[in-house]
């Protein structure tokens, strides 16, 4: 049955299970050694989660064709069988993209006919297909594109999706509809657990109906071995999409040494200075070179280990000890290219002055602010590293040394003293008068 979770994500939820014990690490901003004509790229560790590289991932853009993988979430949630669900391909679907100068699967060749559901998924996300995508939204919405769409945008807003909009299944250009990189990771990566997604989105070619026919080739040149100069036997899908308004765009991610990403590239230019035609496909070409970059230059880096001492606070009243180390609660670690020096890494603490015993371990003390290049990446907490009990006798000296340092024992000393000075004053007046009665 080819209905499964890919291996690719299978493997990514196993990596992530090890990394539980770990702070989620966050954002570093690395630094790329070339530069790019890609407007928008945005770098992902899939086994962390961790960003590794950003530029403008926050920008609103168009999404083109890479609309398609949510088309394909929204199918896959509301289809059971692939495989046995027949839809039949009508004509006055497929008439609505006359004039559109869109990319299409050729499906017109099966007009009142019928194709299944796993057949025209192959035909929207393999090369492309625009009548794949309205042909299957017009299915999955009883007739109605509208309510399908509807389902788009809900679901993006249940991803965490906040600059994504929805207007067609297809991804031809509409001002209202857009994206950022940000939101179309978040799309993408739930896509991938998604039954056949990352099968299909990294077949080459596929033929519809039997290999006597021209297959259907992948508009993603990444994943083919004949374009040379675009291919990176790593990668592994996803999805392409161009228009004049978009650019050139692509959604892939990438599988190496056990080490997975996913690079989201948008707004690559289509035209030159003299609205010339580009020859290169910035887009797929600057996501390899991103990929080279990060498997040669990136590493997971521990900046604090669950033992590193940030910090110490005093201890009253402690047992065999006056202070306290303060650790990490947990370690935390990043993706960070390996060329960073620790000097560069800035770790400002942030804690209660004393404390009085007994102190138990594990207890939260403070904070530690862990920075790059001016930038904040985490806060962890302080704890306290062993067990410090409490000492009676030291207690016991505290207490009296509080009283006899005590601002009122002071006083009171004072009109004790005052008081026997009267008094020893009083008796030596008294007795000076008895004497002189004697006399």
């Amino acid at each position: 049955m080819r209905k499964k979770v890919s291996l690719i994500f299978a493997w990514c939820l196993s990596v992530m299970l090890v990394f539980l014990t770990v702070i989620p690490a966050c954002a570093v901003k690395n630094k790329i050694d070339f530069k790019t004509k890609t407007e928008i790229l945005y770098l992902v560790n899939l086994d962390t989660d961790t960003v590794v590289y950003s530029k403008n991932a926050d920008k609103k853009c168009y999404p083109a064709s890479t609309t398609k993988i949510m088309t394909y979430i929204i199918v896959a949630e509301q289809v059971q069988d692939f495989d046995n669900t027949k839809v039949i391909i009508k004509p006055e679907v497929l008439e609505q993209l006359l004039g559109t100068d869109s990319s299409l699967s050729g499906i017109e060749n099966y007009a009142k006919k019928e194709l299944s559901v796993y057949q025209l998924l192959n035909c929207m996300m393999v090369s492309s297909g625009n009548d794949a995508a309205l042909v299957l939204a017009d299915y999955v919405g009883k007739g109605d594109v509208d309510s399908f769409v509807a389902l788009m945008n809900e679901k993006a807003t249940k991803l965490g999706c906040k600059k994504t909009h929805f207007v067609n299944p297809h991804g031809l250009h509409d001002d209202k509809q857009y994206t950022t990189a940000e939101d179309m990771a978040k799309i993408a990566k739930f896509a991938m657990t998604m039954p056949y997604f990352t099968d299909i989105t990294n077949t080459v070619d596929y033929y519809i109906d039997g290999d006597s026919e021209e297959p259907l080739t992948n508009t993603n040149k990444m994943i083919n071995p004949d374009e040379k100069d675009y291919y990176y036997k790593y990668a592994k899908g996803i999805k392409t999409g161009t228009t004049d308004e978009a650019g050139h765009c692509l959604v892939s991610t990438a599988l190496k040494d056990n080490v997975s990403y996913m690079c989201v590239a948008f707004h690559a230019p289509c035209y030159d200075e003299n609205d010339e035609w580009y020859e290169t496909n910035y887009a797929i070409l600057e996501s390899k070179k991103v990929y080279e970059w990060a498997y040669k230059n990136v590493t997971m880096r521990e900046v604090l280990g669950k033992d590193t001492v940030v910090s110490n606070i005093a201890v009253n009243y402690g047992k065999d000890s006056d202070t306290i180390n303060l650790v990490p609660e947990y370690s935390y670690a990043t993706m960070m290219d390996k060329n960073i020096k620790d000097s560069e890494i800035t770790v400002v603490a942030s804690c209660q002055k004393t404390i009085d015993a007994p102190v138990t371990k594990g207890t939260i003390l403070g904070t530690a602010t862990v920075s790059y290049n001016g930038e904040e990446l985490t806060k962890v907490n302080l704890v306290a590293e062993k067990d410090i009990e409490k000492s009676d006798t030291s207690y016991f000296w505290a207490i009296a040394h509080n009283i006899f340092d005590s601002t009122i024992f002071k006083i009171v000393v004072m009109a004790v003293a005052a008081l026997f000075v009267i008094y020893a004053i009083f008796i030596i007046l008294t007795s000076r008068s008895k004497k002189k009665k004697h006399h």
